[in-house]
């Protein structure tokens, strides 16, 4: 695994350990984190649900390349309730969004490192005991077992290196669902 997919890796594997143990989980947001945690959770047997921005046409590579069992748009609803919902997205409407698509008790894990505010939602897509959580911090202890499962896993991670002076090409290819993996600038 390449040393940028690393921290990719660990945020996606910490939100995978706050899930659960979903078998049926649900993805928003395919960036980096996602296109590693979903390979993890097909070694694992989970069934994976990918929801991508509505304004691409991603979807059909995650079911090729990644093995999803659905994929669609994250205006879309599931084929079947999740056990569980990741949002990688920095999207806080995709909160309410995921707490309709999770069964009772599910649970929802916010892994990105920044979100746009939660928009105010009616209490009974929360009620029955469903749960909202977020990952803010990585331990010593999460690398080291994530790195014990990813060789396993057989994870492969995908780059697309940008020079530095192509950023703006590289947030509007992460932007417009043109970059599948991790977006790497260099000097």
């Amino acid at each position: 695994m390449r040393k940028r997919a690393r921290f990719a890796g660990l945020i996606g594997w910490r939100s995978l350990v706050a899930a659960g143990d979903a078998s049926i989980i649900g993805i928003y947001g395919f960036g980096a984190a996602a296109h590693i945690i979903a390979q993890v959770c097909g070694w694992q047997g989970r069934t994976v649900f990918a929801f991508t921005s509505p304004a691409t046409n991603a979807p059909r590579p995650l079911r090729a390349v990644f093995g999803a069992a659905w994929a669609g748009g994250s205006d879309e609803a599931p084929p079947g309730q999740l056990d569980a919902a990741i949002t990688f997205a920095p999207v806080g409407s995709l909160v309410p969004a995921t707490l309709k698509a999770v069964r009772k008790s599910g649970r929802v894990v916010c892994g990105g490192i920044h979100m746009s505010d939660i928009p105010s939602f009616p209490y009974r897509i929360l009620w029955e005991e469903r749960q909202v959580v977020s990952v803010a911090n990585l331990t010593r202890q999460d690398a080291i077992d994530f790195l014990e499962v990813a060789p396993k896993a057989a994870v492969k991670t995908e780059t697309v290196v940008y020079p530095l002076e192509a950023a703006n090409e590289a947030l509007a290819d992460l932007r417009n669902g043109r970059l599948q993996g991790a977006a790497v600038l260099v000097p």
